[in-house]
C-alpha cells in the first residue's frame, strides 16, 4: 500500500511538470468545426525552415478545442484546420480565446487554396490593449498605407527615392513609438532595416556594420534572424569576390571544414567566429539545394561535421534542425508509411494500400467533378483496357479527393463508361495527413512507389504526357523476358 502511494505521488508530481511545461493556451470555439482536427505549429528555426508541431486537437461536440505549447519568448505559430491556416503571436505565461465564425470549409474545391490561400479567420477574445499582434498589426499597417500613397516612389521599376524610405522611417517612428515590449521594437526595428535592404536603399556592409557586427546574436529573436539571413543569404553558398562555388564545392565535397571556415573568413564582414559559424551554416543549407554544384550527401557530413567541433550550442541545435529538414522528406518517402493509410471504397469497405506492397502503384489524386482530372482518367483507362498487362506487376489507385463521398459514389455507379475505370477507387476520408505526406497541392497529382513501399518518384508525370508507354515497371518487364531468354535459363 505504501509502495503505491508513493507511485501515485511520483505521478503526480510527473503530471504536474509536464503541465508546468506548458506555459501558453489557446482555447477556442469553432462555429461549424466540429469533428475537424486543429494543429498548432511554430518554425524550428529561421534558417532551417522546419516546421515542428506543437500541439493538436479534435474540435469536441461542443464545438471547442484546447492547444497548448511552451515559450520563453514571444513566438510566431500557425494554427491550420485541413487546408487553411491563419498566424499570429503567442507570449509566455498567456491564456488566448479565439472564436471561429462560421467558415465555407469548401472554398479549396472552389480554387487551389495553395496558390490562393484563403485564410482562416480568427477572432480574438478579451485581448489587451498592449497586445503584440496588435501592435505589430499597427505597425504593418502604417507602412502599407505609407507605401501605397507613395507607391510611385518605391516601384523598382522607376528609381526609387530614399528620401520617401526615410520619410517611412519618421512616419512609423511617429505613429508607433517605442513600447516598453522589446519584441515589438525589435520587430520595428528589423523590419524596416530588411525593407531599406530589399529597396537596395542601403548596403549589406552598412547594415550588416549596424545591426549584426558587435552586436549580440539573437537567436531566439525571429526578428533578428530575419533580418540575419536576410543580409547573409547567398553571400558565400554561390561563391564570393574572392573564393569562386567551384572552390567552395570542392572543399565541401572534400569535408575540408577548416579550409571552409578560414577562407570564408577573409572576408572583413566574416572575421568574427561566432557569425562566420552561423553564416556557413546557412551558407551550407543552401548548398544543399545548389546541385550544379554541391554533393547533397557531403553537403550533411559537413553539417555533421560542423555541429561535432563547434563550441556554441546554438550551432549544435541548428546543425540538427536543419539535417532534420534535408532528411525528413526522404525519411517519409522511405518504408512503409507511404503504404500505412486505410480508405473507404466506393462501397465503404476499408481498403488498406498496404495490401499493394510487392507491386509498382501509379497513385493518382484527383477530383471527379474537374476537367483536368476527367480527361487524365479517360487516359488512364485506354491504357489499361489497350497496353497493360498482369506480368507489369502494377496497380492504378485513384484518390478522390472531393470533400463528399457521394460524388465519388454517384461517379462510379451512374457513368456510363464506369466498366472503363476498372482499378482501385478510394476516397480520401478527410485525411489531411495523406495529403501533406504525398506534398498535393493541385489536382490531378500522381505519385510512383516502387514495390518495396517507397516513393520512386514524388511527382510523377500525367498519362497525357505519355508516361505509362515507358513506366520504369514496363522497363523491368523487359528486363525480365531477356534473363528469361534461351541461354539465360
Amino acid at each position: 500500500m505504501k509502495r503505491f502511494f508513493i507511485l501515485t505521488i511520483a505521478l503526480i508530481q510527473l503530471c504536474d511538470f509536464a503541465l508546468a511545461q506548458k506555459n501558453i493556451t489557446i482555447k477556442g470555439v469553432a462555429e461549424n468545426g466540429v469533428g475537424r482536427k486543429v494543429e498548432l505549429y511554430k518554425l524550428a528555426d529561421q534558417i532551417s525552415q522546419r516546421e515542428v508541431l506543437l500541439d493538436s486537437f479534435r474540435i469536441s461536440d461542443d464545438k471547442r478545442f484546447d492547444l497548448r505549447c511552451w515559450s520563453n519568448y514571444p513566438l510566431m505559430v500557425t494554427l491550420q484546420i485541413e487546408n487553411y491556416s491563419q498566424s499570429f503571436y503567442v507570449e509566455p505565461g498567456r491564456d488566448y480565446e479565439i472564436i471561429i465564425p462560421p467558415f465555407n470549409w469548401n472554398v479549396d474545391e472552389d480554387r487551389n487554396v495553395f496558390f490562393d490561400p484563403e485564410p482562416l479567420p480568427l477572432l480574438f477574445q478579451n485581448i489587451p490593449s498592449n497586445d503584440i499582434n496588435l501592435l505589430i498589426d499597427s505597425i504593418d499597417r502604417v507602412i502599407a498605407d505609407f507605401i501605397e500613397d507613395n507607391l510611385f516612389y518605391f516601384d523598382q521599376k522607376f528609381k526609387p527615392s530614399s528620401y520617401f524610405f526615410d520619410s517611412l522611417i519618421e512616419t512609423v517612428n511617429r505613429l508607433c513609438p517605442d513600447t516598453t515590449n522589446e519584441f515589438v521594437n525589435r520587430y520595428k526595428t528589423y523590419q524596416l532595416a530588411e525593407m531599406k535592404y530589399n529597396m537596395r536603399f542601403d548596403s549589406r556592409k552598412n547594415l550588416i556594420n549596424r545591426f549584426i557586427r558587435n552586436h549580440p546574436i539573437l537567436y531566439y529573436d525571429e526578428n533578428y534572424m530575419s533580418l540575419f539571413t536576410s543580409l547573409y543569404a547567398n553571400s558565400i553558398s554561390k561563391g564570393t569576390k574572392d573564393i569562386s562555388v567551384y572552390r567552395l564545392s570542392h572543399w565541401v565535397n572534400n569535408l575540408d571544414l577548416d579550409t571552409y571556415i578560414d577562407s570564408v573568413g577573409m572576408d572583413p564582414l566574416l572575421r568574427h567566429e561566432q557569425i562566420r559559424e552561423l553564416a556557413v551554416l546557412q551558407a551550407l543549407n543552401e548548398s544543399y539545394y545548389n546541385y550544379k554544384y554541391y554533393d547533397n550527401e557531403m553537403v550533411v557530413k559537413m553539417i555533421e561535421k560542423l555541429a561535432s567541433r563547434t563550441k556554441f550550442p546554438e550551432h549544435k541545435i541548428l546543425a540538427k534542425n536543419i539535417i532534420e529538414s534535408f532528411t525528413i522528406s526522404s525519411e517519409e518517402q522511405e518504408g512503409g508509411d507511404n503504404l500505412s493509410y486505410v480508405l473507404p471504397d466506393v462501397e465503404k469497405k476499408l481498403v488498406s494500400l498496404d495490401s499493394l506492397r510487392g507491386k509498382w502503384v501509379y497513385m493518382a489524386f484527383v477530383r471527379v467533378n474537374d476537367p483536368n482530372s476527367l480527361s487524365e482518367i479517360e487516359t488512364m483507362a485506354h491504357f489499361k483496357e489497350r497496353v497493360c498487362r498482369p506480368e507489369y506487376n502494377a496497380e492504378f489507385v485513384s484518390i478522390v479527393c472531393d470533400r463528399e463521398f457521394q460524388k465519388m459514389f454517384h461517379f462510379l455507379k451512374n457513368s456510363r463508361r464506369v466498366n472503363h475505370y476498372d482499378w482501385t477507387w478510394l476516397h480520401f476520408n478527410g485525411d489531411y495527413d495523406l495529403l501533406r505526406h504525398f506534398r498535393i497541392t493541385t489536382y490531378p497529382w500522381f505519385v510512383l512507389i516502387d514495390p518495396d513501399g517507397n516513393i520512386y518518384s514524388d511527382i510523377t508525370p500525367a498519362p497525357s504526357t505519355g508516361f505509362l508507354l515507358n513506366a520504369p515497371w514496363l522497363r523491368k518487364s523487359a528486363e525480365d523476358t531477356q534473363r528469361s531468354g534461351l541461354f539465360n535459363r
